[in-house]
């Protein structure tokens, strides 16, 4: 069945509301962007976005679902080759770098998130999990290892958030994950190996 005219304007705006509510959360913060920042930025009325969205948990949640997404899917990709664990760990950097200020907002305010935007999350957390537990298994080391798989994961997921989330400190004036992506992968990699030697 063929869309109308109507159906599809309404699902470009949609989509447009979308993809400015990601701008503003990726450069204000999630929590401190309101719907009028988001209609103003959009070029809509304010009464545009409700028509849409009925509450701002409702477009929280569906922004970062949709973003969630895209970060696990670039994630997927990357990881999919079935490599080494510094193989999975850079692909899971790339898979953030696109989506940086995006991801570092999560990392931050993932706490104050509606219930249905906080799923969104430890989805795609999940996801990254997935991949990591797979490329660890294959390490021919992995079994001599003396900490468990949820810690390894926790503790690498631990130093990527730390470093996101105070990247003012790291790298004020850039990505930090690109300004730092081999300092992060080589120095969890040395904490790993002394584990088992």
């Amino acid at each position: 069945m063929k869309k109308t005219t109507r159906q599809l304007q309404k699902e470009q705006t949609k989509d447009l509301l979308v993809k400015t509510a990601y701008e503003l959360f990726s450069k204000r913060g999630i929590l401190n962007t309101r719907m009028a920042d988001i209609a103003q930025s959009a070029g809509v009325s304010h009464g545009t976005v409700f028509l849409h969205f009925d509450t701002q948990e409702t477009l929280v949640t569906q922004v970062i679902t949709s973003y969630c997404g895209k970060i696990a899917e670039r994630t997927h990709e990357l990881a999919n080759s079935g490599g080494t664990i510094r193989e999975m760990l850079s692909a899971h950097l790339e898979g953030i770098i696109e989506f940086e200020p995006f991801y570092t907002r999560m990392v931050i305010e993932n706490r104050l998130l509606p219930a249905n935007a906080r799923d969104a999350w430890i989805h795609l957390q999940s996801a990254i999990s997935f991949h990591f537990s797979q490329a660890i298994e294959r390490e021919p080391q992995s079994n001599k290892m003396d900490i468990p798989l949820s810690l390894l994961f926790n503790m690498w997921m631990g130093l990527v958030h730390y470093y996101l989330a105070n990247g003012d400190l790291f790298s004020p004036n850039g990505n930090v994950i690109r300004r730092y992506k081999q300092t992060l992968i080589e120095n969890y990699l040395k904490m790993i190996e002394k584990n088992h030697e």
